[in-house]
Formats: structure tokens, sequence, C-alpha cells
């Protein structure tokens, strides 16, 4: 890599569009409401009737029952629904971490949930950043070395050291961007909360993804840290065209996305 700041998305659509898929929505009183949503050239990724069960003991717990879910480019979506809804499941659908019993997912018109071992872990390291709720930084490096660590990992040793010293300055460039490159040298455990969030968001774009996905990047902070990370996704999304898909339990921070969905009874009602 070259580059020292981070990279204006590309919000030009695909050359294709998806063909129109419909939405199932959750019981309203008490009846099923079916509603016809079109795919348009500006979808990113989607989630076709999606199924996910997860085995307690000897019993089948369905968590996901024909999930249709769509998020568009350069837009900040919101997943919202109660505790032990699947947002998380089908957020770690989306990222690959998972695979889904049945139905199909799509990133930029490419099937994704049929892909190989290997080709999910290439398919993450180039196109997907992803932020979780604790964190995840690796405590014995600093939080420059966190950062670094996606691009180290998505290429040959070789191409690590010749590329070292542009990667480096993406690195310092991406910790000033989240107001840490006074911190440059420190570990996970000299830092607050709000600064181990904003180093993983650092460490999400150090490979320039096309899809940011964030499970409950506040959930770990007091009010005001959550707020500044609330901000600082906003910023992304603004400044550089980043499309974003949050899953939130909060309320307020759901309001302020551009699309927003709920998961009740298995599946998604798209509230905007």
């Amino acid at each position: 890599m070259n580059s020292t700041t981070p990279v204006k998305q590309n919000t030009k659509p695909n050359a294709s569009a998806i063909p129109p898929w419909r939405v199932v929505r959750p019981e309203s009183d008490g009846a099923d409401q079916v509603a016809a949503q079109t795919v348009t050239e500006k979808t990113i990724v989607l989630a076709k009737n999606v199924t996910k069960s997860y085995r307690r003991h000897k019993t089948s717990v369905a968590v996901l029952k024909g999930v249709d879910f769509s998020a568009d480019q350069g837009k900040v979506t919101a997943i919202v629904g109660q505790s032990g809804s699947g947002k998380s499941t089908l957020l770690h659908l989306l990222g690959t971490l998972d695979k889904p019993d049945s139905g199909e997912i799509h990133f930029a018109n490419q099937r994704i949930d049929n892909l190989s071992a290997r080709q999910r872990d290439l398919f993450r390291n180039k196109k997907l950043g992803m932020i979780f709720q604790f964190y995840h930084l690796l405590p014995e490096l600093t939080l420059l070395e966190n950062i670094v660590a996606p691009a180290m990992i998505g290429q040959s040793l070789f191409s690590y050291f010749r590329n070292r010293s542009g990667i480096l300055r993406r690195a310092k460039s991406l910790a000033d961007m989240v107001g840490l490159s006074h911190r440059l040298h420190h570990k996970p455990n000299e830092l607050s909360g709000g600064e181990m969030q904003r180093t993983a968001i650092a460490r999400a774009l150090i490979t320039d993804p096309k899809l940011l996905l964030a499970d409950e990047p506040t959930g770990n902070l007091d009010q005001e840290s959550g707020q500044s990370i609330l901000q600082l996704l906003r910023n992304l999304n603004e400044e550089t065209g980043l499309t974003i898909v949050m899953v939130t339990h909060d309320e307020n921070i759901a309001a302020q996305c551009d699309a927003l969905v709920r998961l009740k009874g298995g599946k998604v009602e798209r509230l905007k």
C-alpha cells in the first residue's frame, strides 16, 4: 500500500442490478404482512431466505427463520431487536464468520456463503472490516501493531516487508484520524475503552474494506464515549462513503442511521 490517508470508497453503482425479491415482515396485529422490496444496483450485501439454528443439549433452537436483508452501498444500516433475537448471528453470517443452515448471502453480486474456509478468510481480509463490542485487540501488541496486523496477515512475508513502509504510513494516518497518534506505542491495557474501540476501528480500515460490520460497537462504553464512537463512524461514512452495517440495542443510535431493520420472530422488519 502506498496511500497515506484513508481511501475514499467507490460509491458508483454496479453495472448489473440484482433482481427484485420479497421481504416477509413479522406478525403485526395478528397477521403476517408481505411487502415487495426492490434490491437495486446499489445493494452491496444481501441475505435471501436465510435460516440458522443452534443446538442446546438435545434441542434445536431456531434463531433466524427465513431472513431477508439488504444494505445499500454508502449507507449506514442499523439492525435492532431484543436480546437473543439473532442480531449478532445475522451479522456473523454476513461477515462469513458462520454459515447459514439454508438460504444465500451475496456480496456485490457474488455469493459468499458457499465459499471454502480459505476463500472466506481471504474475503474477510480484503473486503470487510469488523469491529466488536469487546474490541478483540491482541494484548501483547502495541496500538500501532494492532492496526497493522490485518495487512500483515493478508499477504506473504516478502510482500509485507516490500510494502511495509507504506503500510506503516497508512496505519499512522488511521491512528491520527481516530485521534490516537499520541498513543502508537501503548498496549491495550494502557488504553481506555473508547481508545481501544477507536484502535479497533482503525485496524478494521487498514485494508481499505468495502463494508464495515459493527457488532454493538458502543455497547461496552459509557454514553459520552459511545456517542464519540458513533460520530466517528458517521464521519467515516459521510467523508469516505464507507458502507456500515451496525448491530445495536440502543434505539437512539439506530434512529440516527440511514436505514433501520428490526429482527423479530426470526425475521426482519424494515422500519426505514
